[in-house]
């Protein structure tokens, strides 16, 4: 008898036990899904106010071929603007070759537009980094107008539709995790 009436009672405030345990014990929420412009923040990235068609123009790149940014319509861009004698611009360009080389079978293009500098000059620094991404050679200055490039390096940021979706002036590791992380988003994006 007595056994019965502790299994009874067992029976019965076991669900008064799983309610107070359930209480107590802090559901997983799902954790909100980090958006492109999260990682443009965390980057320290400027944001544009609204999306801009990123200027097309046309220029040559170290072997004479004529290169055009429409060419590139549908992948995403990644513009940088540099110098050879810039310290910064020097200190991205291993980041930004990892990112080529991780990205560039994906969808990403990594245009690098040197500023007044002689074919030469930028051939021999380019071979000497072991530099593989695509070198447009401004001898003119035209794109650096275009782009108020004023600050080197600058670099923006194209998505698929051919939009700026973000710009930065100064150096980054663009082969950072985040870094890596928001190509993957502008990568995915089916906009």
């Amino acid at each position: 008898m007595r056994l019965k009436f502790i299994i009874s009672t067992f029976v019965l405030l076991l669900p008064l036990v799983g309610m107070v345990l359930s209480r107590e014990v802090p559901h997983k929420q799902k954790a909100p899904a980090i958006t492109e412009g999260d990682f443009l923040k965390k980057l320290n990235i400027e944001i544009l106010d609204k999306k801009v068609r990123a200027p097309d123009f046309t220029l040559k790149d170290l072997h004479g071929n004529t290169v055009s940014l429409r060419d590139f319509r549908g992948k995403v861009v990644f513009l940088n603007f540099w110098a050879t004698w810039c310290p910064p611009c020097r200190l991205e360009m291993p980041t930004m070759e990892e990112l080529h080389k991780e990205f560039s079978d994906q969808g990403l293009v990594v245009l690098a537009v040197n500023f007044r500098e002689s074919q030469d000059e930028v051939r021999s620094f380019v071979k000497q980094h072991g530099l593989t991404f695509t070198i447009l050679l401004d001898e003119q200055e035209r794109v650096f107008g275009l782009y108020r490039a004023w600050s080197l390096p600058t670099t923006y940021l194209i998505n698929k539709n051919s939009e700026i979706v973000g710009k930065v002036i100064g150096y980054r590791d663009w082969h950072s995790e985040q870094a890596r992380s928001l190509f993957h988003q502008l990568l995915e994006d089916k906009a």
